[in-house]
């Protein structure tokens, strides 16, 4: 194996939530657990929220939650696909507390049953708690559900902890006025960043090297400076991407440090990757075509209307924009990338993949009127017809939710420069594109008279 090259025991770099090389150079995320491990443990709370961007941690934070808690005194529930209805939640939940698979699908019974085994629980002196990752991917009937689960709780104590781990989007969602209720009963609300400096993405690696069985230096002193231009400055899943590839790329040229030249080629080749694609040349035998058509049989520009008493009508409107098929072409920084296969190019994690894959073959019109909206440094014109609101109001959850997906991707295809960086998820554009929608769909009447 590549690392056995190194003088390594394991890879130091896998992109998987291992407590064992968990190291504590990142400071937001130390912050994350601590408080999150307060609140399961002295603070008596109910509900505790991790927020972060994708690539930062939160699940290995989950992990390092469970690895750090006394087996002997909680009962842990994980879930890591949380884009399911209540009920299959519910079960899910039940299923891993009580051993075995839960196939009751009535809502009240479930409720009584996790009651029962709550209480159960606390007779035998353990407590549990729930941990659940991408949280930003519940349903929000899911989400408000979650609400009644805290009331479970006794005189003096919370019967258990909920811990949410999710991208932005769970924030935004989490502090809507509307979940105000939800939102007062969480006890710890903590957010991870990037490694903050360049010092700590170098401990952070030579730290992952010792832990993997290293005992000499790998890295040159040149090639820290590029992990951290290349790693977006201090994403942890960037960073193991780019160690990982040099340390394969050293070990077949036979290499004995990685050097920061190195490093940059392996940076630099992702970068080419997602680089704006360039307007394709007419070929020059269309352009003569185009030259050589007489001007008595050009095509005219637009077939408006006859001219009325010699002067012209005033122009109309431009024709509303249409929504493609979901399944469409959104131009991210690189080659074209389908909205659908969008998840592999941008390294996300599954739960926001199955976000995702939605299907919506209904063309929808979209109101061509400006209305501001800033995504990050980029304003972008939103506005959705109020004929189309006024379908998603009296439409279920879930062709609401499907419809806003699919307007997040004909924004995405709209603006190409939402993400043409190198360090942008277009998944994360698209979720906040769509979360705007969605809370337009909360308050059609407002948007109608709008």
């Amino acid at each position: 194996m590549y690392y056995e090259y190194w003088g390594l025991k394991k890879s130091p770099f896998d992109n998987v939530p291992d407590p064992s090389m968990y190291v504590d150079c990142h400071p937001s995320m130390e912050s994350a657990l601590a408080e999150s491990l307060f609140a399961i443990e002295e603070g008596n709370e109910c509900l505790a929220v991790i927020i972060g961007d994708v690539g930062l941690g939160k699940t290995l934070s989950l992990r390092m939650i469970i690895d750090n808690l006394d087996q002997e005194k909680y009962k842990i529930v994980l879930v890591t696909n949380p884009s399911i209805s209540f009920t299959q939640l519910m079960q899910e939940m039940i299923g891993q507390l009580a051993g075995s698979q839960c196939l009751e699908k009535r809502k009240a019974v479930l409720l009584e049953r996790f009651n029962k085994i709550l209480f159960e629980t606390m007779d035998e002196g353990k407590k549990v708690v729930l941990l659940i990752d991408e949280a930003n991917a519940m349903p929000s009937a899911s989400l408000e559900n979650l609400r009644l689960l805290t009331n479970m709780q006794d005189d003096t104590r919370n019967l258990f902890t909920m811990v949410l781990a999710g991208q932005m989007e769970l924030a935004r969602r989490l502090e809507h006025p509307k979940r105000l209720n939800l939102f007062q009963r969480i006890g710890t609300y903590s957010r991870i960043d990037k490694i903050e400096s360049e010092d700590l993405v170098k401990a952070y690696v030579e730290k992952r090297i010792a832990l993997a069985g290293g005992d000499r230096p790998v890295f040159s002193e040149d090639a820290f400076p590029f992990i951290w231009e290349h790693s977006a400055q201090g994403v942890p899943r960037l960073i193991n991407k780019m160690c990982k590839l040099s340390l394969k790329a050293g070990e077949t040229n036979g290499f004995d440090r990685i050097s920061g030249d190195l490093i940059h080629q392996i940076g630099q080749r992702f970068a080419s990757m997602t680089a704006p694609v360039a307007p394709k040349r007419k070929s020059r035998k269309k352009a003569e075509e185009k030259k050589t058509v007489p001007k008595e049989t050009a095509v005219p520009r637009s077939a408006g209307p006859e001219p009325v008493n010699g002067k012209p009508e005033k122009e109309k409107a431009a024709e509303p924009l249409m929504v493609e098929p979901f399944e469409q072409e959104v131009t991210t920084a690189g080659p074209p990338v389908r909205v659908a296969e969008a998840t592999e190019t941008a390294d996300v994690e599954p739960a926001a993949e199955t976000a995702i894959r939605l299907e919506a073959e209904t063309v929808v019109p979209v109101d061509p009127g400006p209305e501001e909206l800033e995504i990050g440094e980029v304003k972008i014109s939103l506005n959705i017809h109020p004929d189309l609101i006024a379908e998603a109001k009296t439409g279920t959850e879930e062709f609401r939710v499907k419809l806003a997906g699919v307007l997040a991707a004909q924004a995405l295809k709209k603006y190409p420069e939402l993400t043409a960086s190198p360090a942008v998820d277009p998944v994360n554009i698209w979720s906040e594109i769509r979360g705007h929608v969605l809370k337009k769909f909360d308050h059609p009447r407002q948007q109608i008279a709008a």
